[in-house]
């Protein structure tokens, strides 16, 4: 059996690669803001300017939460949807 690429295959291939590129570049990103953020109790007004660093990054992450869902489940639907489809061509070429 050989599988034909239809070029539907190809532009959901293409999109999903897509996702897959973005996905890995926020995961990194993500991984390098963290990789800088320090558990600490500043209690003293000399530290205060790291307090102050560490909730600009705590924001800058939780701000990466929501692409990172979205790149992770369009991948995710993007890949079932080219499996299903090379699952519907294979069954049609049994027939």
């Amino acid at each position: 059996m050989t599988w034909t690429w239809t070029p539907l295959m190809i532009g959901v291939a293409v999109l999903c690669g897509i996702f897959a590129v973005g996905l890995v570049i926020l995961l990194i990103y993500r991984s390098t803001l963290t990789l800088h953020e320090e558990d600490g109790l500043y209690l003293d007004d000399a530290n205060s300017h790291m307090q102050q660093e560490q909730t600009e990054l705590l924001v800058k992450v939780n701000r990466l939460t929501l692409p990172v869902w979205i790149f992770g489940a369009g991948f995710g639907v993007l890949l079932l949807v080219l499996a299903g489809m090379f699952i519907y061509q294979g069954l049609n070429a049994v027939q």
